[in-house]
């Protein structure tokens, strides 16, 4: 067998904390190979990434996922007792419930209504100095996915649940109050959702059958059981919280349309096959989730080297999306190249890799390519602004990485109107 390379600090948590979308790629470079090990959180872990990689990582037979989430994750990000923690049958019995909930009928409704949300959105930008569109988006997606989802949401209720439902994963990977924040969050929405699994189950309020949140309420387990009320509130909230954590992504559109306005004419045309690759493109090219990890459940060898029961090991997403034996000059940013190619399930994968009723990939990702398609047909064609001079760089020491100004905009007006003067004594503004 092969050694496998090392990293030679005793523990290098802190470094991959400072860059964590590039720290498997950096180090997998430095030492020429697609598997290194390091010390992380006090612990042996193996890290690798590339296509190859990807295919091991997500054979059930070889690696499990209980107990491979640190647990200040999950107690903030996922949940406890959530679908990210099983394995085997349990998992895809479970994997099966969220399956049958994405429906092209349900993914529909949730589009129709978020553009609902940004279409009535636009007059109260209309009146703002500034818009933070990031924080914007955070709002009009809670109360989407909340109307898509069946959990009644009042207008007083709008505010603190956006907050709430975004410091779930917004704060879960900072260090000190940000994460306490997150982990308040938790405790409060779980027990927010939980008292409306109970309502539905006392029949103390009425929902429609086929709504995500009845299914989940109903939801039994293999042994015919209903989910525990705490255990189904998670799993309700991990259909929330996903959807409103597309504001990252729904961003970073603007930020590519910034910086490459020739994708945004490209994008008035209409052509669904061009905004589908722009979108995919934004996936590939842009910092989403930065790295997954899984526990080794039986003994192996790949290429040389040796995998042993109960190590912990981190597959790089960022890094295979970036990866140049993959994609040609990856770090241009270029829509066209998903014009000339279909994706695998393990050489493109920004919300996780292999099949969706089998693995460990999230299910939502038919809603997150959704909402970004309508998100770049709004912004290009039901809306106008502009963007003054900020701090635009990606923050890649942040999960998630984001503009370091969470892209700010002004002077807004719906497309068919005309555009707010500017007036010269204010910053000087780019018109895109």
């Amino acid at each position: 067998m092969n050694p496998i390379p090392q990293l030679q600090k005793w523990d290098s948590t802190l470094d991959l904390l400072r860059d964590p979308y590039r720290f498997i790629s950096r180090n997998c470079q430095n030492k020429q190979s697609d598997l290194f090990e390091a010390r992380l959180l006090l612990q042996k872990t193996f890290c690798m990434r590339g296509q190859e990689a990807a295919q091991v990582f997500y054979d059930p037979d070889l690696f499990c996922r209980a107990g491979a989430a640190p647990k200040a994750v999950m107690k903030t990000l996922f949940g406890q007792g959530g679908v990210q923690s099983l394995d085997e049958d349990a998992h895809r019995h479970r994997k099966q419930m969220f399956l049958s909930i994405m429906t092209s009928e349900q993914i529909d409704r949730l589009e129709v209504l978020t553009e609902r949300q940004l279409s009535a959105a636009l007059p109260r930008w209309k009146t703002m100095a500034e818009v933070s569109l990031y924080e914007e988006f955070q709002r009009v997606l809670t109360i989407a996915v909340c109307e898509g989802a069946g959990v009644p949401l009042a207008d007083s209720e709008v505010e603190l649940r956006t907050r709430q439902l975004t410091s779930l994963f917004h704060d879960a990977a900072k260090i000190g109050m940000e994460h306490f924040r997150a982990r308040r969050a938790r405790r409060h929405t779980n027990d927010w959702i939980t008292d409306l699994i109970q309502q539905i189950r006392a029949q103390e309020i009425s929902l429609p059958a086929q709504s995500p949140a009845s299914t989940i309420a109903w939801h039994r387990d293999l042994n015919n059981d209903l989910l525990d009320p705490q255990v189904a509130a998670v799993e309700l909230l991990n259909l929330l919280r996903p959807v409103v954590a597309i504001s990252v992504y729904m961003t970073l559109i603007a930020h590519a349309l910034h910086f490459h306005p020739d994708c945004r004419e490209k994008l008035k045309s209409g052509s669904e096959e061009y905004v589908r690759a722009f979108v995919q493109e934004v996936r590939r090219y842009y910092p989403f989730f930065p790295f997954t990890a899984a526990i080794v459940q039986t003994y192996f060898e790949w290429n040389g080297f040796e995998f042993p029961r109960g190590k912990r090991v981190l597959l790089d997403l960022y890094g295979t999306n970036h990866d140049s034996r993959i994609w040609k000059e990856p770090e241009l940013f270029q829509p066209d190249r998903f014009l000339q190619r279909e994706p695998t399930p393990y050489d493109f994968i920004p919300q996780g890799g292999g099949e969706y009723a089998l693995n460990h990939r999230c299910p939502g990702e038919w809603i997150t390519v959704s909402l970004m398609k309508l998100t770049s047909r709004f912004l290009t064609q039901k809306m106008h602004y502009e963007v003054r001079d900020q701090k635009l760089e990606i923050d890649f020491s942040q999960m998630p990485a984001l503009p370091r100004g969470q892209f700010m905009i002004s002077s807004v007006c719906a497309a068919d109107s005309q555009p707010v003067a500017t007036s010269p004594s204010q910053p000087q503004r780019v018109r895109i």
